[in-house]
């Protein structure tokens, strides 16, 4: 990241940069991947100043240009993986879910999305050798699903730490942040008030490695009903979802999304279940999981998309404990 200071960049004064902060730019790269009319409306500032404060701002980040395949592999490698605590799983995601990644679970309801969530936003903050990624949590709630309970139900069921040491439920708890999004606009912006969070704890002992949002689509499929809406509503997730997919590349972090299905009665083979939000959600998760119920406590994971994992199937088990094989 760069340590540059927004009034570094040329046109901008102290005023300004105090307003493009209250807009939620709080970094050098932030600007650099605004737009000039996000600025032009976020700073008061003309077209043309818009256009050169992010020259400059791209110029002191270094984003923008081309870089070699071998520069690339060198980022992938700072790529952390965090354990779903059931080994089947995970080797189904190449050894855990990925951070700089948009990872969507969809399936009907009862199927472990919520579940697997709550697991995760515990596994973040676990050591390295078991898995986690010593960092923190937020989540973005929509369906008022999250419970604390049920993380402590979760942290008294883990493996014992490398020195044997045992696991407090608070501990945990300090180090996820909720956030009850009320409508589609609200969910918008507690992802930018994310951003702000994120920030705040860079530097902290727990940074911010993983972000929920659960569910991704339920107030935009609540609010715009009908076809006529569907042009408008498409775009707005398109904007909510590049914004999170900001927020990974930023923070180094895991995006994890829940989504719901829609029924497709015209399918006479095969599942008839489909996830809701349409191309949009479906190009921009870097990888799809199908869940769905089996026996008992045991749920099967589908690996419907993924830019270098091939398909494939894994049964992992929801208890009382948490997610295990």
């Amino acid at each position: 990241m760069s340590t540059k200071l927004l009034e570094d960049l040329p046109g901008v004064g102290p005023a300004t940069a105090e307003k493009l902060r209250e807009a939620g730019f709080n970094s050098i790269e932030a600007i650099a991947v605004a737009s000039p009319g996000e600025l032009v409306a976020a700073a008061e500032v003309g077209e043309a100043t818009a256009a050169k404060i992010i020259a400059g701002a791209r110029e002191a980040a270094d984003v923008g240009g081309f870089e070699t395949g071998d520069r690339i592999l060198e980022r992938r490698k700072l790529v952390g993986k965090i354990t779903t605590g059931s080994k089947g799983f995970n080797e189904l995601l190449g050894g855990g879910m990925e951070t700089q990644a948009i990872v969507e679970l969809y399936g009907e309801f009862g199927s472990g999305k919520t579940q697997v969530a709550h697991q995760l936003a515990i596994n973040v903050q676990l050591p390295l050798e078991m898995g986690g990624l010593n960092g923190s949590t937020i989540i973005i709630d929509t369906e008022n699903t999250f419970r604390p309970e049920r993380i402590a139900q979760m942290v008294r069921g883990l493996p014992p730490g490398p020195e044997g040491q045992t696991w407090e439920p608070e501990e945990f708890l300090k180090h996820i942040s909720v956030a009850r999004a009320f409508n589609s606009n609200h969910q918008i912006l507690l992802a930018e008030n994310a951003m702000d969070l994120a920030e705040k704890l860079k530097d902290s002992e727990k940074p911010v490695r993983l972000l929920i949002v659960d569910s991704v689509t339920a107030h935009f499929r609540a609010e715009y009903v009908g076809r006529g809406t569907l042009a408008d509503r498409q775009q707005k997730l398109n904007k909510h979802l590049h914004d999170l997919m900001r927020f990974a590349d930023l923070n180094n972090a895991l995006i994890l999304v829940t989504n719901q299905v829609m029924a497709k009665p015209d399918t006479f083979f095969g599942d008839p279940t489909k996830p809701v939000g349409g191309h949009v959600l479906g190009h921009t998760a870097t990888f799809r999981l199908y869940l769905r119920k089996s026996k008992g406590e045991k749920r099967i994971a589908r690996l419907v998309d993924s830019p270098n994992l091939p398909d494939g199937e894994a049964v992992f088990s929801v208890t009382m404990e948490g997610l295990k094989d």
